[in-house]
């Protein structure tokens, strides 16, 4: 026997999410089931105001419900130093970490050939124009070490040493092929203290 449409739509929707399986999905459904619909209003109201009370930071990208993160606003920074992450969960790693001070920039994405993603489709352009704009020192880059990341580092690498920036990468502590979201605080803030210039 099937469940009524309604159930079953929201039973589809919710599997699309990561982690949620069909059975997951089916277990939230009946526990909305079973709660206020105050509850699934709140529920729903939330997901809304994500996609609609969201930006990204109109200097480095990360998320944000002003046009400026509470990261940029933040005084007592090192404003000659910008880390560069792949998207805001990992701005928000590193900065768990406390071993960092500086500025970030997000690209929100990263180079990958094989998925048809250039340097074009992320934010490297708008990295280039802060440091023709800004007196930056020192760039570090803390791609995730994968594959896209390290391409994306390697060219990020090419358009900065031109510059005449310190260009730094991570260093020890985060296994190659592993994500910087996912790693742990004390390896992350061994990274940070770690990281080194990049020659050529």
């Amino acid at each position: 026997m099937a469940y009524p449409k309604i159930i079953e739509h929201l039973i589809e929707r919710l599997s699309k999410l990561p982690g949620i399986g069909r059975r997951s999905a089916e277990r939230i459904v009946f526990w909305l089931l079973n709660h206020s619909k105050e509850d699934a209003q709140a529920l729903a109201e939330g997901i809304v105001n994500l996609k609609d009370g969201l930006m990204f930071c109109r200097l480095c990208n990360n998320l944000s419900e002003t046009e400026v993160c509470l990261v940029c606003s933040e005084t007592g920074r090192d404003d000659k130093i910008i880390c560069v992450v792949e998207d805001p969960k990992d701005l928000l790693a590193i900065e768990r970490t406390g071993a960092y001070r500086g500025h970030y920039h997000v690209l929100l994405g990263t180079i990958n050939p094989t998925e048809g993603r250039g340097p074009q489709d992320i934010k490297i352009q708008h990295l280039l124009n802060r440091l023709a704009n800004e007196d930056i020192k020192e760039v570090v880059i803390a791609t995730d070490p994968d594959n896209e990341g390290e391409i994306t580092a390697l060219y990020l690498m090419q358009q900065l040493k031109p510059l005449g920036v310190k260009v730094s990468r991570i260093g020890l502590g985060i296994p190659m092929g592993s994500s910087v979201e996912y790693s742990d605080i004390s390896t992350l803030g061994m990274a940070m203290k770690a990281r080194r210039e990049i020659n050529d």
